[in-house]
């Protein structure tokens, strides 16, 4: 049975029948997929991590314990492990019909979660504008990931649409060209480091000061500021 050429693969093939090619061109093209895993390890994850740190301190300075609870530290914790399924997927797995449509649903499910997170902590605590723009920028790196991965193997997102053979949905560790034992260890050392350490402490932290999952109540809206008419001297003076 011949193996499967991959869309890099397919895309120097035909490169290399074009007479018109020049060696550069030849030479980005053989690069496209290192370049896009490198771009992931060195861009896409240290993005991910520092927002998600980020957003971290932001509900840490918002007392976050004594307003909206454990309850909203799971859903940070529900939202990075969603967030995580395609960086780690693209990392560490061949990339086939399966692994795209995974990414697609941890995509669309994330975006869920993300804004029943958003409903439910701005009626408990302050989220700030800041927080707002972290949140943006967690929202925006699976979609990166996902797309990346989409586009660099096309023949597996048209496999996954029914238009390139059978489909493969195996979740399979990569084989061809995987990442070094290190890389490996430094990778899931820095996930659990700046990801998961970081959310359980807070979610110690909520268990401590309230030892519930239960919906904490919203807090009572602060009264508005009515604008006051001055009286008016001469009907002041009248009366």
């Amino acid at each position: 049975m011949k193996p499967k050429l991959r869309s890099p693969h397919l895309a120097a093939l035909r490169a290399l029948a074009d007479p018109t090619t020049r060696p550069r061109d030849l030479r980005r093209t053989l690069g496209v997929e290192p370049a896009t895993r490198r771009w992931l390890i060195g861009g896409v994850l240290p993005l991910w991590l520092g927002a998600g740190l980020a957003d971290w301190h932001r509900h840490r300075r918002t007392h976050i314990e004594t307003t909206a609870g454990a309850r909203e530290s799971l859903i940070h914790a529900l939202m990075i492990t969603e967030a995580g399924v395609p960086v780690a997927l693209g990392l560490f797995c061949e990339v086939n019909p399966g692994v795209l449509a995974t990414c697609a649903g941890a995509l669309a499910v994330h975006g869920a979660t993300a804004y029943w997170d958003v409903s439910y902590a701005e009626e408990r605590r302050r989220v700030t504008p800041l927080e707002q723009h972290i949140h943006s920028l967690l929202e925006v790196v699976p979609l990166m990931a996902t797309g990346f991965l989409t586009v660099l193997y096309w023949d597996q997102a048209r496999a996954l649409a029914g238009k390139n053979g059978r489909p493969d949905f195996r979740i399979r560790l990569k084989r061809r060209d995987p990442l070094s034992r290190r890389t490996r260890i430094a990778l899931l050392t820095a996930m659990g480091l700046f990801g998961a350490v970081p959310y359980a402490e807070e979610m110690i932290r909520c268990l401590r000061a309230r030892p519930t999952l239960e919906p904490q109540p919203a807090a009572e809206p602060a009264p508005t500021p009515t604008l006051s008419i001055p009286a008016d001297p001469e009907h002041a003076a009248a009366e």
